[in-house]
Order: C-alpha cells, then sequence, then structure tokens
C-alpha cells in the first residue's frame, strides 16, 4: 500500500478540543481506506489561522521534514480550505509542495490537486522556479555539512557514524566492570559468562549506548572494542 500523512488545521484556540479535528480526520481515514492508502501519521495544526504560510505551522514543517526523511509523498487534507483559506496563501502552499514532489489530495473531491497545478503553465512554471531554490538549498546544506564533518575530522580525527561506547568516563567505568567480569581464559580464573554479565548489567539498569537491554552479543563487542 502506499503511504500518505494526514493533515488536519484548526484556527482557534477553543477548536482544538472540539468536533474539528475528528471530522477531518474520518474524513481523510475514509478516503485512505477507499483508496488503498496507509496513513503512516497525523499532523494537527492546533490554533493555526489559515492565513499562515509554511513558516508559520509548525506541524506542516514536521510533516514536510518527515516527507523528506522517509520517502512518504502524499498528504491527504479533508479539503483544500484545511490547507489555508486565502488563495494567495493556498497557492503558495500548494507550490511549495509540488516543488518537492509532494501529492496534495483532497479527500471530500479526490482531486490531486498538486497535480492539477502542474497543468496550467504560469503555476508550472513557478514550481520549477521554487523547485531550482529548494535544489540550491540543498546543496548549501550538504556544502555545510561537508565542512562541518572536514572540521570535526580535523579536530578529533573523525566524525563520522555514531560515538562509540565508551568515549565518556562513565561508559569507561561500564568497560572496566564487563572486563572484571568476564571469565580470564589465560590465568583460568572463574567469571561470569557473556549472558550472566548481560543479565547483571540490565538488572541494574544501566542501558547500551543506543538506550536497550544489553544482550550477549553486544558484551561481546564491548569486549572486542567495537561499538555497540
Amino acid at each position: 500500500m502506499q503511504k500518505a500523512f494526514v493533515y488536519l488545521r484548526v484556527s482557534g484556540l477553543g477548536q482544538v478540543d472540539g468536533y474539528g479535528f475528528d471530522r477531518q480526520e474520518e474524513t481523510c481515514w475514509a478516503y485512505a481506506q477507499a483508496h488503498g492508502f496507509e496513513v503512516a501519521g497525523v499532523f494537527r495544526e492546533e490554533g493555526i489561522s489559515g492565513t499562515k504560510d509554511e513558516t508559520d505551522r509548525p506541524a506542516f514543517q514536521e510533516m514536510v521534514a518527515a516527507i523528506l526523511c522517509n520517502g512518504v509523498k502524499t498528504v491527504i487534507v479533508e479539503s483544500l480550505d484545511r490547507l489555508a483559506r486565502e488563495y494567495r496563501i493556498q497557492e503558495s502552499l500548494l507550490i511549495y509542495l509540488a516543488a518537492k514532489g509532494i501529492d496534495l489530495i483532497n479527500a471530500r473531491t479526490g482531486e490531486n490537486i498538486t497535480q492539477a497545478v502542474q497543468t496550467d503553465p504560469l503555476r508550472k512554471a513557478l514550481v520549477q522556479i521554487q523547485g531550482v531554490f529548494a535544489e540550491l538549498e540543498k546543496s548549501q546544506l550538504v556544502r555545510r555539512l561537508c565542512k562541518a564533518r572536514e572540521k570535526a575530522r580535523g579536530e578529533r580525527g573523525k566524525c563520522e557514524g555514531r560515538p562509540g561506547y565508551g568515549e565518556t568516563p562513565e561508559e569507561m567505568q561500564i568497560i572496566q566492570r564487563i572486563r572484571a567480569m568476564r571469565r580470564n581464559r589465560k590465568n583460568k580464573t572463574p567469571g561470569l559468562t557473556l549472558q550472566e554479565i548481560a543479565d547483571r548489567l540490565n538488572g541494574e539498569g544501566i542501558p547500551t549506548k543506543g538506550g536497550k537491554l544489553w544482550t550477549p552479543t553486544q558484551v561481546h563487542r564491548i569486549l572486542g572494542g567495537k561499538k555497540t
């Protein structure tokens, strides 16, 4: 199934706890189910006027950021006035979405609004211009990230990947404990197995680097000097 996001908006703070969001969401979900879309997320714009553009819409910005990260390319709204009431703002947001390759669907009419925008020569030209600036913005971001990585590499000797376990004093203490608990095969002194070490760390509420439970494999990686 093709994935889609649902975008909801109410303009008054008093409507946040009212029926407005429920009605919009029901309409959007009904459309998604009837047309083979899997709803991957719902974004609620609470108390935001329809006259605000994308820069003043936190949920809209969060949704676009999620789209650019996870590949979802479709947004469903109850109707076009839920996107914006003023034509000028509607136009701006539609061009903004179209320039990023995002389809906006009106759940009430079933129309793919961004595709309809592309049929108008003037609108299509504006979308293309927006696309050029979007690509420029992306290139500038990549360039800044490259410079930041080069600086980090020069200062620390590395920059890619997440930090390895043991880069803080607290983690170094845990590594020393793991080594102390482990069986010393050279001297044949008794020690704990990998599973027993993992169980003890988990029992003490000590998380891994990723905040998860320890496993024998992760303990083995620590002993081998690898990331976990």
